[in-house]
């Protein structure tokens, strides 16, 4: 069964929008992050769900009485492959829940070669579905077969090769969330979804680092909401 990070929930009355189901080797690498800031807020809330399925657990001995989840890739090469069956049977684990609309259910496979993720598609994933299945490889990759079996979308969150699926997952859970209304304080909060700018200023005005003094520039200082915006949008040199 999957691991429920909602635990400390609070019981409120909102509905459950997003459920992440997290297929990884190590779910114990997500806890540093999401038992922590925004995104344990966004579970305790209710706003989101994270699960974890650990393919181990659906691993059958082989004829040596040896459980594994991996192999010897076939073509020869370097490194282990994970098999296919754990990772469907994770799969159909989830699937099999009764709270699931398979035609709101999105599986994820993380890939290099896979669709780009950015923001754009973060925001088209959590306002088209209500569950999302991350399958996280490991070692060599995972058995392509999975993928004949069910429907999945290949993503990439950047042009590099991590050593395994979790780093993205992280990172696919955290930019998804936060285009859930409530996971943020405020929805307009999201620097993606207003003026802002990659530079940012807070107290004091003026600092004094080895006897050099550096300012807040001017503009922001002015009031004046409209040329505070140009700057933000660079569209104000500072002299």
């Amino acid at each position: 069964m999957g691991v429920n990070t909602t635990k400390k929930i609070n019981k409120k009355d909102n509905n459950l929008t997003l459920n992440f189901h997290i297929i990884s080797l190590f779910p114990e690498s997500f806890d540093s992050y999401i038992d922590k800031s925004i995104i344990a807020r966004a579970i305790e809330n209710k706003f989101i769900k994270v699960d974890f399925y650990n393919p181990k657990k659906f691993a059958v001995a082989n004829k040596a009485g040896i459980t594994k989840v991996d192999d010897r890739p076939y073509g020869g090469g370097p490194g282990m492959v994970i098999q296919a069956e754990p990772v469907i049977k994770s799969i159909e684990k989830i699937l099999s829940k009764k709270t699931i609309v398979r035609t709101k259910t999105l599986i994820v496979f993380l890939s290099p070669s896979g669709a780009q993720f950015d923001t754009e598609l973060a925001t088209k994933f959590s306002k088209k579905y209500t569950d999302i299945i991350i399958v996280c490889g490991r070692y060599e990759g995972i058995d392509a077969r999975i993928k004949k079996v069910f429907k999945m979308v290949d993503v990439s969150v950047g042009p590099w090769v991590t050593t395994g699926g979790e780093l993205p997952a992280l990172i696919m859970i955290d930019v998804i969330a936060r285009q859930v209304e409530g996971v943020l304080g405020k929805f307009e909060s999201r620097e993606e979804s207003r003026v802002s700018s990659s530079e940012v200023y807070t107290r004091p005005e003026v600092l004094i680092y080895k006897n050099k003094k550096y300012k807040v520039p001017k503009v922001l200082l002015s009031g004046n909401h409209k040329e505070i915006d140009k700057y933000r949008q660079g569209n104000i040199k500072l002299e």
